[in-house]
Order: C-alpha cells, then structure tokens, then sequence
C-alpha cells in the first residue's frame, strides 16, 4: 500500500496535519526526495526515512507493507497507480497562493530590465486600463477572461507596493502595510460583523459606513492641523476622484451627496450661459438613479448596442 504525501511549498517545514503524522510514524518505510525540506523535521521527530528520488509508485502500491513517498513540495503526481492514495499533509490556506505573487513580483524587479525601471508614475497608464479590461470581461460573461484580469488588477497593486518597499526615506510601505491597512478599515467599518453594533439590513450597514467615514475624515483632518471647512466639517463628497469619467463622476457625486441628505433638487443645477447641455446630462444622470440604474454602465450598454448596429450594417 503507498500513501503520497503532498505538501505545500508555502507552509513551513514540519507544520504538517495529525493525518500526516500518523501515517509518517506508522509505516514500514518512508521515501523522500534528497533535498526535500520536510527532512529536517522528519529528523527532528524521530521519524526514519530513506532516500529515493524517483521511486517506483506502482511496485510500491502494489506491496503488502505500507509505504509513504514525500513527494516534492507541490510536486504530487497528477495520476497515481491502483493501490496508492493522496495524504495532503500541509494544505494551504485561502490567499496561501499570494505568496507566489510577492515572491515572483520580488523577482521580476531584480532581475527584469524593464520591471527594474518602473516607477509609479509610468506604470499609472496600467493602474487606469486594467480595472477597465476587467469590467469589460465581466460584461462579457466569460467568467474564465475575468479571473484572468482580476489578476492583471492584483498585479497592479504587488508591483506599486513593490516599489514603495524600495524607499528608505520613510514613505515606504510594503504589500502587508496595504493589506493591514484595508483589513483594519474593513473591521472599523463593519461593526456590525467585528464589534457589538447590531443593524437590521443593508440600509443601516450603509448609514453605519459614512458615519464612521464621516469621523474618520474629521479626525483626520484634526491630527494634520488642517483648518475647520465651515462648521458642518469636512464635506460628504470629499474625497471623490475628479479623474474618473465625467459619467461615473457626476453619478458618484449624486449617490454621496444623496446619502448625506442633500436636497435631490441640487442636481439639476442652476442655469448658466453655455452650459445647457453639462446640465441635462447630469440630470439624466438623476434620472438614472432615480430609476435604480447605473448611469455609466446604461451608457456602455448603449454604446454595445450602437457597436453591433454598425458592424451588421457595414456586412450588409
């Protein structure tokens, strides 16, 4: 009987499961490759082993004796003979795979020519395109071409955290210092889930959230030693990037504005020489949220449509 027992190469040596203990402590024979990093602890505990780096998997399978082959970290064969069974004895956890990311991104800034030489700046055009092409594979519905830009999105954030490592001037900050950050904003945010605040939907979850980001701003502005805007504080719509597009601009505008209790009669501006036709758009935009409909994704269905129309006519 063999038993291949798989471990992950992103779970410290020795951190194996009871199962994997068991079987290691049990068998008749236990073969590893030379080199494998499992062998120190395998050592440490007492357990005896030979080495074998290509055993024969279906000789062993078919013995009486139970045998346990450690293959290589994340080296498990992909078809195991009659006979044989599959202990993993170090899974990896949700997110373990990140890992990979850090350590690959830590490589390419090393030891590639032109990932060395990015900065924040030039890699900017990337941070805008990438969360575009994953939008446009979401409406696409290829679940598949949207992990695949999902990732191209993530690689974005490694490769700008990578970057600000490098600085020793006390700016910098690492991929753990971003995670941290977003984690402990996440847990402010959702008392909810993380402290004692009870709520009875999402309506509240979303009250609950601009207070807390309301008193974080104030206290914000507090420990800069900025002035006081006013005696309301700092503003709802503080903080709503100018650089998205106008569409998605003006509607995120509204929905802050909305939620912070602004009268819904502001959006449709007052009248100024010129501007007649900024301001039926961004009343269009009032109109789409009245409705329950996103403004910007309206536009881009539209603008799907116009495409199909146009390319069936230049066919016919």
């Amino acid at each position: 009987m063999l038993i291949v027992l798989a471990t992950s190469p992103r779970v410290a040596p020795g951190l194996l499961s009871w199962p994997a203990w068991a079987a290691l402590r049990s068998a008749a024979a236990v073969l590893a490759p030379a080199g494998h990093p499992q062998l120190p602890a395998l050592a440490a505990a007492g357990v005896s082993y030979q080495l074998a780096d290509e055993p024969d998997l279906k000789a062993l399978a078919a013995g009486d004796d139970e045998v346990v082959w450690l293959a290589g970290p994340g080296a498990e064969p992909e078809s195991l003979p009659e006979g044989a069974r599959l202990l993993d004895g170090a899974p990896d956890l949700p997110g373990a795979h990140l890992l990979d990311l850090v350590v690959t991104m830590d490589r390419l800034r090393t030891e590639c020519p032109w990932d060395a030489r990015q900065t924040h700046a030039s890699l900017a055009p990337h941070l805008l395109e990438e969360p575009y092409e994953a939008l446009e594979a979401l409406e696409s519905g290829d679940a598949q071409a949207l992990c695949e830009e999902l990732g191209d999105v993530l690689l974005q954030v490694a490769f700008h955290a990578r970057i600000a490592a490098e600085r020793d001037d006390g700016t910098g900050y690492t991929i753990d210092d971003v995670a941290d950050g977003i984690v402990a904003k996440l847990r402010r945010r959702h008392p909810h889930v993380f402290a004692d605040v009870t709520v009875s939907g999402a309506e509240d979850v979303t009250r609950n959230w601009d207070e807390i980001k309301r008193e974080e701003k104030r206290l914000k502005a507090e420990r800069s030693g900025q002035p006081a805007q006013g005696d309301a504080g700092p503003s709802a719509l503080d903080g709503v990037p100018f650089g998205q597009p106008a569409l998605s601009l003006a509607d995120q505008l509204q929905r802050r504005a909305a939620r912070a209790g602004v009268p819904e009669e502001l959006s449709r501006l007052p009248d100024e020489p010129g501007a007649d036709l900024g301001r039926e758009l961004f009343l269009l935009v009032a109109q789409a949220r009245a409705a329950g409909r996103d403004p910007e994704l309206e536009l881009r269905a539209a603008a799907r449509r116009y495409l199909d129309l146009v390319v069936a006519w230049e066919r016919s």
